[in-house]
């Protein structure tokens, strides 16, 4: 049998909830769309090239809440298609605590990761 479906891996909310799944280096949604990319360095960025976050290996995406350091944008890959979801997901591992000074983006600030064709920084339509 051949097996050329790609690895897809949950990413977890610290509550323990999968809102995102990896097909690296692509991130995406829970209905298989895409909404960012990851580097060789873990460095989340959105699908508009801006720095979200960065992977722990829970897998969750956390930031500092602080972000004086911000990184200049990259270039995105070209988009990818739409993948789907597995039916099943496996439970989250047991999450430690996060440390006041850092965020989960995708409980606390989901809106960092939005589509192609969406978000605040989308063009107006008339």
């Amino acid at each position: 049998m051949n097996n050329s479906q790609p690895t897809i891996i949950p990413i977890y909310t610290t509550k323990g909830d999968a809102e995102a799944f990896l097909v690296y280096p692509y991130l995406f949604n829970r209905n298989g769309d895409w909404i960012g990319f990851i580097t060789p360095k873990r460095e989340v960025y959105s699908v508009l090239g801006d720095f979200v976050g960065t992977l722990t290996n829970d897998p969750r995406i956390v930031r500092k809440r602080s972000t004086s350091s911000l990184k200049p944008n990259l270039k995105p890959p070209p988009p990818p298609r739409k993948i789907y979801p597995p039916a099943t997901i496996p439970l989250a591992p047991m999450m430690p605590e996060l440390t006041h000074s850092i965020i989960d983006v995708l409980l606390d600030l989901p809106e960092r990761l939005h589509t192609i064709d969406s978000g605040e920084s989308r063009q107006d339509m008339d």
